[in-house]
């Protein structure tokens, strides 16, 4: 009960337009949909918004902690790319996907690395920051332009699975099982291996901005089947932390998304 009435202080948040609040209600359909169908028609009034928004030269500041933050001169990130696709219109464009410029480079340079490593292989980018940073409701945390959630790798059946990447905002609201099973059919369930070969990525593109990752949130329960897989197991021996622990509410919210904190090599 505790998640769905954070996730719907969420909605209520950002929701922008009618288009965006009627995607949000329609019923989930089981239908496959390809890669192509996720990128095939790109909305004008997204790409007009990023060339407008996109952010200036000068480089990124972030000041303060990322639960009590803000940033300068903040990035927006590209809607589309070739593998990739921001979750939702309407948090878009509420200016929720601003990030630092370093942080914008290490994402970029890890999806150019996926689609080398795992070709037809589409990923989402889920929320990041304000323009300015501070406060980004619900979350906790996202204040400072060094965080950015991710919406986990699905498969089903052993092939990739896009049925639940368009439903926006709602998806934070999915609920899956201990063991990465979606409630609402176990046959779909997170692609832990894919997940762990994007955050051993990220970690090593971050190091050639000059930062790495200070912390990756992820449901607790599913570190046993994170790191029994090829590259989690490689994550598992690596200086990235994970979270040990969290609280009944935060862990519940991170079973469809896993949060990455960056921070600068000091």
């Amino acid at each position: 009960m505790a998640k769905i009435l954070i996730i719907l202080l969420f909605l209520f948040f950002v929701s922008c337009d009618n288009s965006a609040r009627e995607e949000r209600g329609k019923v989930i359909k089981k239908e496959k949909k390809s890669i192509t169908n996720l990128v095939s028609k790109k909305d004008p009034e997204i790409l007009a918004y990023y060339e407008k928004n996109k952010g200036n030269e000068i480089p990124s500041k972030s000041i303060g902690a990322v639960s009590k933050g803000r940033m300068e001169h903040g990035k927006l990130l590209p809607f589309y790319g070739a593998n990739f696709t921001y979750f939702d219109k309407g948090s878009y464009l509420a200016g929720r996907a601003y990030v630092n410029d370093k942080v914008k480079n290490i994402l970029l340079a890890s999806y150019r690395q996926l689609e080398e490593d795992v070709p037809n292989r589409h990923f989402m980018i889920m929320e990041s920051a304000n323009r300015n940073g501070g406060k980004l409701d619900p979350h906790r945390t996202h204040q400072s332009g060094l965080s950015v959630d991710f919406m986990m790798p699905l498969i089903q059946d052993e092939k990739p699975y896009y049925d639940l990447d368009k439903v926006g905002t709602m998806h934070y609201l999915l609920a899956f099982d201990n063991n990465g099973a979606y409630g609402k059919d176990t046959t779909v369930k997170v692609d832990f291996n894919l997940m762990a070969r994007h955050i051993l990525i990220l970690n090593k593109k971050a190091k050639a901005e000059g930062m790495r990752i200070a912390k990756v949130i992820l449901k607790i329960e599913y570190k046993d089947e994170l790191f029994a897989t090829k590259y989690g197991g490689i994550l598992k021996e690596s200086d990235i932390y994970i979270v040990k622990g969290l609280s009944k509410l935060i862990n519940s919210l991170h079973d469809e998304h896993y949060h990455i904190d960056f921070k600068n090599i000091k």
